[in-house]
Order: C-alpha cells, then structure tokens, then sequence
C-alpha cells in the first residue's frame, strides 16, 4: 500500500555510512563448552530484561492532546491501555527536554527540564505513576555527546567563561584555518568558527549541537547528576544517543581517507567513561542501551558485556546499510540480501560467543519504515510485516517496536520538498542538487532515505489526520491511513498488530527465545534468513522467506515431527499435517513466508 504523502546515522542514523574497514568485526571463535559457560554466564546475571519487549515512542508524532498538531506526554498517557495491551515493557521515549527543535530535541538545552511544547513536569509525573500502575517502565534518551548551543553552559563559553569553553571542544585559530577536514554528518564541515572568541568549536552533528568534552572530569560529573535527577523521578532505564562518540582523540588531524570518524568512533576513553558513568550512578540496575554510530563488534561485545559493566546492550546500524550502494547512504541499490544474513550471523554469533547482547530493530525515528524497504507496500503488504517481525523477535537479543511498526506504517513518499522537516534531509536535498542531481531524482533518493519517513503521525484511526490530533500536524500524514491504523487492526484476529502480541507472548512464554543460544541455518541461500534456537531440550527452528517469490529449504526429518508455534500464512495451508506427510527434505516456502516449528 504506497502512501501518497499530501502537503501540510549514527549512520543509518545521522548522515554518511561507516567505514567499510568497521562494517563487521570477529572475535574467535570458542569451543562448545565456552558458548554454554557465556550462555550460563549471561541468563544469570542479565535475565532481568532478556524477555522484555522495548516500544520506542517518537514523541511529536506519537499522539497529540491539546490539538496543537505536536505529539505531547499526555498524549502517551492516554494510550497506556493500549500500549499494555500490546504486551510491551518499557517505552523509550525520544527528548522531551527544552531545546531550539532544530534537531528535533535531540539538541539538549536544560537536560532537567521539560519543553512546554510536550507538556510539564507534572505531565511526566503522572505517566511515570500511569505506566507502573500497568507494568510499564519509562526509558529516556539521554543525549550527552553534545548539547544545544543555546545550553547555558555554551551561552557562558561564549561569553568568555573558561570554565565553560573547557565543557566543549573548542580550538584556537583563524577563520580561514579550520582545525581539521572532518565532515559533519548533517553535511559540511563539523567545525563552526567564533569570531568574538578567535575560536572553532566541534560539532559532529548540526552546527548547533556543540560535542562535549568528556576529557573534562567536570563534565562527566554534571552528566552523572543528571542521570541522578531522573532516577529519583522513577525512571526506568536509559537510551544514550550516539554514545560510542564521546571520546575524542588527543590530537586532532585531518583525515585523507575519510570523513574523520576513525579518529573518534569508539573512541580511547569510551569505555572506562561508560564504566565510570555506571558505577557512579548505580546505572547497572537498570535496562541501558548504547545507539552505537559505526561500531565494531569487538567494540560493542565489551559494551554490553555484563562483566564489563558498562551497558545492558548495543544497537548497531550495520545491518541497515546493506541497500547503500557503495557504502553510501544517499545512493540507492536494492538490499543486497545475502549481506544482511551474513551481518545478522556475525553479530549474533560474535555477541554470544563472548557474551555480548544486541538490541534487535528494522525501524526507529531515523529509518525508512521496513515494510517500505524491506518487504513489500502492495499485495504482500501485511504478510511482509508480519515477517520482518518474526525475523527478529524471534533471535537471541532484546527487541524494539518502533510506533507503528506494529501496525506496518509505510513512508509517506511525499513530492513535494516543502512537505520535508528534517535538517539532514533538507541538507542532503541541496547537496544532491549541488551535485546535479535533478530534483525528481533527489526527491526519489528523499523519499527511501529521508528520516522524515519514519516520523509522519501514527495513524490511530481512518478519521481527518488519522487520529492524530484535532488541529494541524506538525508533518503531513500517510495518505493511506484510512486503511492502515490501528482501530482497523485491534479487532482483526489476523492483523499485523495482533500478530506482534502473539510474537511478544512467546518471548514471555518460551525461554527458548529470551534465553536461548542461537545458530544460524540456510547460510548460502540467499532468499531466506533461518536459524535455531536451543536452550535445555527445547528446540525452535525458525525460517523467514525475505522475497515475494517462493523460496526452498532444507526440513531436516525431526523437523517434519515439530510443532508450528507461529506462521504468517493467512491461506491456513501451512499445517503439522502437512509437514509430517512432506516427501523429500526441501520445503517451499511462500513469498514471505515466516514459519516457527517447536521441538
């Protein structure tokens, strides 16, 4: 179902792709009785949230409460009967925090308070108190590689203070002598030049989000405080936005061979700060997930690593490269399958053999909609979603539900470039002009790419602007939300949505997949992404066709003998009878097919 839109990195995340030297990284390989000691290792001392289902919440789009056209905090309390009754546990909730909205509020002015354009302190209270009364804990995204420049700790450094100018990155020098060559990943150079000051501060990402210094203890006390602020507010666990980028190198150089992200990605200090951030805190009692900008896997083993800790888990944007063509984000390419089953087996073969933990995801407020990418938007439409969310909800590691996600919300393929809102994709827009691109062909590039596709309006019902709210959306709504919403889809026993309760019931229901290690099946056939799960004596066999066409595999013949816990075959021909009386070893699977067999 394309959706016509109407007017109104981390990499994957922000802007340009990782090196191709970072794409995948190995750790040996360990024998069997090493895999069940890390397994062992693992379920003890993190199973606290290994069954748990994570529901991301962009929050200008999620729901609007006062008819402003802004998705606001009591817009989430009013939902709460309905998150809980999708089965969720926590919901990441993207920055509420005062701030310029150049970067959507990941450009931090007062990290303790509230912009009123969300709602008030109260608000907040009160949904922290709804929540628990449901179950349901609250994750905040705490964005401390850089803050806003219109933060009062910048407003002092450019008043003169040292003090301050010692919180961020600022380096001497002459407006025709910038410091180094490095890019900002929202396009241009990631240095700004003061002339009042005769000084150039870093920004790695808009020019008015100024990087902190973490070299600085007295930074990192502040940022403890705030954590400190939070958790005695009832807090339950914590998202660090582009956290592997704290550590700046102590020489900066310019850099012949990239865009100057091998000098700070993952950088020299990166984990005794995480591990001085936690243990100051008390932060390993609760669920914390690292977003992780052209990470290595070595890199995001010890993040995660519970012995280590540092964080409960790592998402890893690697997997959501595998359809830019020759590594590049603004250059499209159909999805090179064949990599993605090889990323999603080295990292989740590499996390566990050395006792790592991956945070699983397609979607968040900075991709395309997975069902648009990945999957198909016409006749398979439904059955494609339901796939791409079997594949992951059902691997060894911690999954996330984008809003709308569990409704398969597409991209809204808006035409004009008026209807865009967000800074790297108007940035991008001029470049690829500049670069003579047409402007239908930068408009097509947008309309895959572009972080917007993800941030239209949740569709709640077929009514005017989906339900969304009464006014004036802040961003145009998917044209066709008056067949995909969720009113549509809560009564509808083989909805999309109904199909992610069954998917985060198992996860509840069955060890095998919370706890269970993982080996991966079907490895030269690119069609399908297969793989076992085995804990004890359980066994799950999991099998996801990620094509429109029909695919074969291998039935070994226990299989034949298993019982099937999940499928998305809505013609209700996939039955135990059918597999036990299967001739031969090879099995079709239909396009799209996902298909879970229980020993």
């Amino acid at each position: 179902m394309k959706c016509k839109g109407t007017p109104n990195d981390p990499d994957g995340k922000r802007g340009t792709p990782g090196d191709p030297g970072r794409e995948t990284g190995r750790v040996g390989k360990q024998s069997v009785t090493g895999r069940q000691q890390t397994e062992k290792k693992r379920v003890k001392t993190m199973n606290h949230f290994s069954d748990k289902v994570i529901y991301q919440i962009y929050l200008r789009s999620f729901k609007d409460s006062n008819g402003d056209g802004i998705g606001d905090i009591r817009g989430i309390t009013q939902q709460l009967d309905y998150l809980q009754s999708l089965g969720v546990d926590y919901l990441w909730i993207t920055p509420f925090f005062v701030s310029p909205q150049n970067d959507n509020g990941y450009d931090v002015a007062d990290y303790r308070k509230i912009d009123p354009v969300f709602g008030s302190m109260e608000d907040l209270e009160e949904l922290i108190r709804e929540a628990k009364e449901r179950g349901i804990e609250l994750m905040l995204d705490m964005v401390f590689n850089h803050t806003s420049t219109s933060h009062e700790w910048f407003q002092k450094a450019l008043a003169g203070d040292e003090k301050y100018q010692n919180y961020y990155i600022f380096k001497d020098g002459t407006p025709d002598k910038i410091p180094t060559n490095w890019e900002s990943k929202f396009g241009g150079p990631a240095w700004e030049y003061v002339p009042s000051l005769k000084k150039w501060y870093l920004h790695l990402f808009d020019v008015s989000q100024a990087d902190l210094n973490w070299e600085n203890p007295q930074v990192r006390e502040e940022l403890k405080e705030v954590i400190r602020f939070w958790m005695k507010k009832g807090i339950g666990g914590f998202r660090f936005d582009v956290v592997n980028l704290i550590s700046k190198p102590e020489q900066f150089e310019d850099d012949f061979e990239g865009d100057g992200r091998r000098f700070y990605t993952d950088g020299r200090h990166v984990h005794e700060f995480l591990k001085e951030l936690t243990a100051d805190t008390g932060l390993d009692n609760y669920v914390t997930v690292g977003e992780m900008s052209s990470t290595s896997l070595e890199n995001c083993i010890r993040y995660s690593d519970p012995e280590e800790k540092e964080l409960s888990m790592c998402f890893n944007f690697h997997h959501l490269k595998v359809d830019y063509k020759d590594g590049k984000k603004w250059e499209l390419m159909e999805p090179d399958r064949m990599k993605l089953k090889e990323l999603f087996e080295t990292w989740g073969t590499g996390m566990q053999e050395a006792g790592g933990w991956n945070a699983l995801f397609w979607c968040n407020h900075d991709q395309p909609r997975t069902v648009s990418r990945l999957g198909d938007e016409g006749r398979y439409w439904a059955k494609s979603a339901k796939m791409l969310a079997a594949s992951i909800h059902l691997m060894r590691g911690t999954p996330y539900i984008y809003q709308g996600e569990e409704i398969g919300m597409t991209n809204p393929h808006f035409a004009d470039i008026k209807q865009y809102r967000d800074v790297e994709s108007l940035n991008y827009y001029r470049i690829l002009l500049e670069q003579g691109k047409t402007s239908s062909e930068a408009m097509e590039i947008l309309q895959a790419r572009s972080r917007d596709n993800g941030r239209t309006p949740v569709q709640w019902t077929a009514e005017e602007h989906a339900g969304f709210t009464t006014g004036t959306p802040w961003i145009g709504v998917c044209g066709n939300y008056r067949e995909i919403n969720v009113a549509a889809q809560t009564g509808d026993a083989d909805s999309i949505w109904n199909f992610y309760r069954r998917l985060i019931r198992l996860r509840k229901e069955k060890k095998v997949i919370s706890e269970g290690t993982i080996t991966f099946l079907e490895r030269e056939n690119e069609d399908v992404l297969a793989y076992r799960r085995n804990l004890g004596d359980e066994e799950l066999i999991v099998f996801n066709n990620l094509t429109a066409h029909p695919a074969e595999v291998t039935l070994e013949d226990a299989w034949k003998n298993y019982h099937i816990i999940l499928t998305n075959d809505e013609g209700k021909e996939r039955t135990e009878e059918t597999l036990k009386k299967l001739s031969g070893s090879r099995l079709t699977l239909q396009p799209y097919e996902t298909l879970a067999l229980e020993r």
